[in-house]
């Protein structure tokens, strides 16, 4: 009896995770699609930022970026490890620790990535901000740590200048308590989420002190 409200809990929640995914990854298609490219008065390798400035990337850059935050390899890569750290965990506990589980936990956090990083899409777009992530310029060791633990929270205006991530920071916690009240086991709810957000962020904050001291290529 418990293993079937078990299954049966899962394949409405995940009813829904394919629901919330599609319609959002539609709004952001169509944010982004809608738009006209404005000409750059600059060639595409200067996009971005760079020891000599800041240089807005242009439409076509930017939703091969989106593109990339959702089936790219490092996106994917992602995806797998946390599931396998939940996994390890045993979180939610109602999944287990069998590969059942681990998958479960790959399904739910592609669809959280899919509304996470669809809705900073789309922000991105509606505010002319740029949530990318972007190396330090700097080479000493505190300047790199320091871009990686606060890019998380912050983007780049149209000028280059930090300012508050709120693209970013909505997109996180709203993929965190949408998974948590829908497709998530039903002891679950938003405050979960929120804790589920927050740890996210020191995920991301780990990710990027890797790419801010791999190998350039």
């Amino acid at each position: 009896m418990d293993n079937a409200r078990t299954n049966g809990t899962y394949e409405q929640g995940e009813t829904k995770m394919k629901k919330f995914g599609l319609i959002i990854a539609l709004f952001a298609a169509s944010t982004a699609f809608g738009q006209s490219p404005s000409p750059s008065p600059k060639p595409e390798p200067t996009a971005g930022l760079t020891s000599t400035g800041y240089v807005r990337p242009d439409a076509k850059t930017r939703q091969k970026r989106y593109v990339n935050s959702l089936v790219g390899p490092v996106a994917l890569a992602r995806i797998v490890a946390t599931a396998g750290y939940s996994t390890w965990r045993n979180s939610p506990d109602e999944w287990g620790t069998k590969w059942e589980g681990f998958g479960r936990r790959v399904g739910s956090n592609f669809g959280k990535n899919v509304i996470k990083e669809s809705v900073t899409f789309g922000l991105d777009e509606a505010l002319k901000l740029d949530s990318h992530y972007y190396r330090s310029t700097k080479k000493d060791f505190g300047s790199k740590v320091g871009n990686a633990l606060i890019s998380p929270f912050t983007a780049r205006d149209r000028n280059g200048k930090r300012v508050p991530g709120v693209p970013r920071i909505v997109g996180t916690f709203a993929s965190s308590i949408i998974a948590n009240t829908t497709w998530y086991p039903k002891n679950y709810d938003w405050r979960d989420g929120v804790q589920s957000g927050a740890i996210s962020f020191g995920f991301t904050a780990l990710f990027n002190l890797i790419k801010e001291f791999a190998p350039k290529k």
